[in-house]
């Protein structure tokens, strides 16, 4: 029993782990995602025989404040994230959804302008302060090519979620919102998501990556990868993913150019 013991500091979770747990950002309440990334992990178990446990937490932060701390031996996390865990507990990023990632701004107003005076003293909603594409990446888009900057000039509210996000917007607790193409779609509140619209996208980024704490043996990182990569068309379309690709944590560096800003 000690043999095995020492075995498992020196080479951190490897053959003799029976469970991994599988961290997601959430994005969509808990409800949701657990609904949807159990289908994954038994996939995931039933493809490699690792068993992998999802964890979600009820916020983005109380998720960062798990991850930075090394909670999760695997985890679905936005590029802003990544950055952080790599830094603060060498998690490395090993695959990620061949779409690239976009931020959205939605109103219910038709008239709505990506201007100084129009935005000035407006309500805006965002997921949590960290959210890389809804939060952070349309902050970002609004301060350099726009010279507006929202925590300034406007009003901030952070509501937890994507789609605590679109429904204030429809319902009116905000005036603009933040948020992503993928959530939007799959938000499917209808008497909502009728009175609201995107208004605005900003550039293009490489998607939330899956990563593993360094503890995770890399033959076990290797199995995952390839479950990832090779993953039934249906399964994929839970997550409204078409492809998983390879990566690495190299690509994530652009993430930080809008991380310093």
């Amino acid at each position: 029993m000690k043999r095995v013991f020492y075995l498992f500091l020196i080479f951190g979770i490897s053959a003799f782990a029976v469970e991994l747990t599988l961290g997601v950002v959430p994005q969509q309440s808990p409800l949701k995602l657990s609904n949807k990334w159990k289908k994954i992990t038994q996939y995931l178990h039933d493809e490699t025989g690792i068993k992998v446990i999802f964890k979600t937490q009820r916020s983005i932060p109380s998720f960062e404040k798990v991850l930075y701390s090394g909670g999760y031996d695997i985890a679905y996390m936005n590029p802003y994230h990544f950055i952080v865990a790599n830094k603060q507990q060498n998690y490395e990023a090993f695959t990620r959804a061949n779409k690239q990632i976009e931020g959205i701004l939605l109103s219910k107003d038709k008239n709505f302008k990506v201007d100084k005076n129009y935005l000035k003293d407006k309500t805006f909603l965002f997921p949590a302060p960290n959210a890389f594409a809804a939060t952070l990446l349309t902050k970002y888009e609004l301060r350099k090519l726009y010279n507006f900057n929202v925590d300034k000039d406007a009003k901030v509210l952070y509501v937890n979620s994507h789609d605590s996000v679109y429904k204030g917007v429809a319902r009116e607790v905000g005036d603009i919102g933040g948020g992503i193409v993928r959530t939007y779609n799959n938000f499917i509140d209808k008497n909502d998501k009728e009175k609201i619209s995107i208004v605005y996208k900003t550039n293009a980024y490489p998607s939330h990556p899956i990563a593993a704490h360094p503890r995770v043996n890399n033959e076990i990182v290797k199995k995952l990868q390839d479950a990832f990569l090779n993953m039934p068309n249906d399964l994929k379309k839970i997550l409204s993913i078409k492809k998983f690709i390879k990566t690495d944590s190299k690509e994530y560096e652009v993430i930080k150019e809008v991380k310093s800003n």
